[in-house]
């Protein structure tokens, strides 16, 4: 019986060439379809490969999926990072950083969008990998939002709960032909923030 603790401990994927492409099949599909319902054939098929060769990779989905989960935090960090490097002001640092993610989850990045599709209770014997990186990525944005001068009672575990939320939800309506750029918008996030704790 496969466990939590058997998945944590498992070994790490082979190297081979053909690894990056198999990461972006698996990527694609449980972006498209979710985790429960792409099998490993599913994956193999779009890769290209024997579904038997997977196993040559990762030993099950979720090791594959966690893989898949890395990459997505990778890719999204490290917009963010590169966006905010150089501006040191608080407010202009967590504008880019909104722009950045926003652009990232919606320039159709299957691995962006299986952090968002895929929750770590959906995937039990692997939830706290999950979740651990997910908290790896919002550690950025405390820090950012921990710059912020705000009132000295303000929650501002809630306000980055709550702004993450707002952005990821985007990938819901956001059309390429409507009225406003990533940009755009996450310049009205910043006004609606900062409308808000100045008008109390």
């Amino acid at each position: 019986m496969k466990t939590a603790a058997s998945v944590a401990h498992a070994p790490v994927p082979r190297a081979d060439n053909r690894l990056p492409g198999l990461l972006d099949a698996a990527a694609r599909r449980f972006a498209e379809r979710g985790y429960a319902a792409t099998t490993m054939r599913d994956i193999a098929e779009g890769a290209q490969m024997l579904p038997g060769s997977l196993y040559y990779h990762f030993p099950s989905k979720e090791h594959l999926l966690v893989a898949v989960y890395e990459a997505g935090v990778r890719e999204l960090d490290e917009a963010v990072a590169a966006a905010t490097a150089r501006l040191t002001e608080p407010w202009a640092r967590l504008e880019a950083a909104c722009t950045a993610h926003l652009e990232t989850i919606l320039r159709d990045s299957d691995y962006a969008q299986v952090l968002i599709r895929v929750l770590p209770h959906d995937v039990a014997p692997v939830a706290q990998r999950l979740t651990d990186l997910r908290t790896q990525y919002e550690t950025r944005w405390h820090t950012l939002l921990a710059a912020l001068p705000l009132p000295p009672r303000t929650d501002r575990g809630a306000m980055r709960l709550m702004l993450l939320g707002a952005l990821n939800w985007s990938r819901f309506w956001f059309s390429p032909e409507g009225r406003h750029t990533p940009a755009q918008l996450a310049r009205k996030y910043i006004v609606f923030l900062k409308d808000s704790h100045h008008a109390r």
